[in-house]
């Protein structure tokens, strides 16, 4: 069994386009207007933007939370909480271990909230030997 499609609410399917578009740098595979259907294609799994649907969180995975918060805050997205780290995988049931998982939350533009994800080793500190 796998994911395929998760749904997310969108009253507006043209402001939705762009901004997922924006967000994913992926471009709609299908649009059904009516009934408000607006489909993307992120990595086999279908992303429905649909008016009936009700919100959810969506989490997304980006290379560098850091580096996507501040590109999409210099374009105007809402960012709802700032890039931190969540948890560290010890012992990689979650994720890879020795990973640290970032996270941050932005505002979509139909006003649902969107997790962003990455995960990174934490850095290596050089320790001095005594003298």
């Amino acid at each position: 069994m796998r994911l395929i499609q998760v749904a997310q609410q969108a009253h507006d399917l043209q402001r939705a386009a762009a901004f997922y578009t924006k967000l994913t740098g992926v471009q709609p595979t299908a649009v059904f207007d009516p009934p408000g259907l607006l489909f993307f294609d992120l990595d086999g799994v279908r992303l429905l933007l649909e008016r009936g649907a009700p919100s959810s969180v969506l989490y997304l995975e980006v290379d560098d939370v850091g580096s996507t918060v501040r590109r999409l805050q210099d374009s105007g997205v809402e960012i709802v909480a700032a890039p931190h780290v969540i948890f560290h995988h010890a012992d990689g049931k979650l994720g890879p271990a020795g990973t640290d998982e970032w996270m941050a939350f932005i505002k979509d533009s139909e006003g649902n909230t969107v997790g962003l994800v990455s995960r990174d080793s934490p850095p290596v500190v050089q320790v001095q030997p005594p003298d």
